[in-house]
């Protein structure tokens, strides 16, 4: 994190593999929602970006994540109660632990794969483009100062590969590709 706060972005792909997959299971854990969770994790390393500044680096990094992480999910729920969405996360948070289904897993887990599958069909710029805005949560003005053109070029780039994945997506599964 230290090389990240002094401007070595490279390494905010390692934070992620390192605690993108924890932190999705402690929110998954908390909403029992797929693609919530995704967004959520999202958003705690965009707020890493935001504020790499405060990290100081005399405690554990793990704790300044997951403090990030609560901020974001208390963000949240601020954010759907005054829009008036129901999240019933306290009483989901009560379920046992094995409350989803194996099967739903099992699909939640094909699905990935062959998401994954459609990413690598896709060529290498528009899946790093995907890769930097949905995974590292990186803003389209630092991916348009990284590749040295506008931002408006970056939205038009990012919206055709996610069209583009969805394409691919959709014919993989059509298919019936066996993962």
């Amino acid at each position: 994190m230290l090389q990240v706060k002094e401007g070595n972005l490279d390494k905010l792909g390692l934070l992620f593999q390192r605690y993108g997959k924890s932190l999705y299971g402690f929110y998954f854990r908390i909403t029992r929602n797929a693609a919530l969770s995704e967004d959520l994790v999202q958003d705690v390393f965009e707020r890493v970006l935001k504020y790499k500044h405060t990290f100081r680096g005399d405690g554990k990094f793990s704790t300044w994540l997951y403090h990030l992480a609560r901020n974001v999910l208390a963000d949240h729920l601020k954010k759907t109660k005054r829009a008036g969405v129901s999240t019933d996360i306290d009483e989901q948070d009560a379920l046992p632990e094995l409350a989803v289904a194996p099967e739903e897993a099992l699909q939640k887990e094909e699905h990935l794969q062959l998401m994954e599958q459609a990413l690598d069909h896709l060529g290498h710029e528009k899946k790093e483009l995907l890769l930097l805005t949905k995974l590292q949560g990186l803003r389209y003005k630092d991916i348009a100062t990284m590749q040295g053109c506008t931002e408006t070029n970056v939205k038009v780039k990012v919206f055709r590969a996610i069209n583009d994945l969805r394409e691919v997506f959709t014919k993989l599964q059509a298919k019936g590709i066996n993962i």
